[in-house]
């Protein structure tokens, strides 16, 4: 696909969203970035624009549906988006499980941010990218969708529900020229993992997700999904009977 030149990113102010606004942001480029901590989200901005790049940083939750519309209508007026990427999102390390299940509100709150957030992200540049008949859509999802674990249980749903929602608009965008990818990463670190007090396999830093990212999508694949190992693990879990996998499921550690 050709290089983008006008990129939106929410979840822009760390972690991956952070390392793809840096991997995109070079002369002749726009980039709408969004976060909820002005500081992070300012500082992200400031090093995007020394590296060439036009920036506009807007400190707004993905939970608000008419304000993720009119930021986005606005962006796309001024520069027509090439590059949408829902990356805005959250673990279940707010509350924990304690081994008696989540709670209501953590797990509503979950799903809040996680689906209703890429939704808020994705339908208003949908609405504009056909009328172009052109543009590209990369929902963040994670190794962690393809089976429901025990110690995060929205996450784990949430994100399967994000990549069976890109899975599905991939097939039903193609005719009006509209690319979408769904991107699966393992462990990264990032503020979302900082917190995580067990071993996490083949942890890989941002900036090497980023880029691993970026090339997937210059190359219009339909599942983006590392590190290999990883990946190859969660899809095998994930169909292999439940009798077969539940055992194995009990003794992942939940997060703190």
């Amino acid at each position: 696909m050709a290089s983008p030149n006008s990129i939106l990113i929410t979840g822009a102010s760390s972690g991956i969203g952070e390392a793809l606004a840096q991997a995109y942001a070079r002369s002749g480029v726009t980039l709408a970035i969004s976060g909820r901590d002005a500081g992070r989200l300012n500082g992200v901005a400031a090093a995007c624009r020394r590296s060439g790049a036009t920036v506009d940083a807007k400190v707004i939750d993905v939970t608000d549906a008419d304000g993720m519309d009119a930021w986005i209508g606005g962006a796309d007026s001024l520069a027509p988006i090439d590059l949408v990427i829902a990356n805005a999102g959250i673990s279940g390390g707010t509350g924990g499980t304690g081994g008696f299940g989540e709670p209501a509100d953590q797990a509503r709150h979950i799903f809040d941010v996680n689906l209703m957030g890429v939704v808020n992200t994705v339908q208003p540049a949908i609405a504009r990218m056909r009328q172009r008949g052109k543009g590209q859509i990369a929902l963040i999802s994670s190794c962690a969708s393809f089976r429901g674990i025990p110690g995060v249980p929205a996450y784990s749903a949430s994100k399967a529900a994000v990549r069976t929602y890109g899975e599905a608009l991939r097939g039903s965008l193609h005719r009006h020229g509209i690319a979408v990818s769904v991107i699966c990463p393992g462990f990264v670190v990032s503020r979302m993992t900082d917190g995580n007090r067990f071993p996490m396999p083949l942890i890989m830093d941002a900036d090497r997700a980023a880029g691993i990212i970026v090339r997937g999508l210059a190359r219009n694949r339909s599942r983006i999904a590392f590190p290999w190992r990883i990946y190859a693990l969660s899809w095998l879990i994930g169909v292999l009977p439940p009798a077969v996998t539940d055992p194995l499921m009990r003794k992942i550690p939940a997060k703190d």
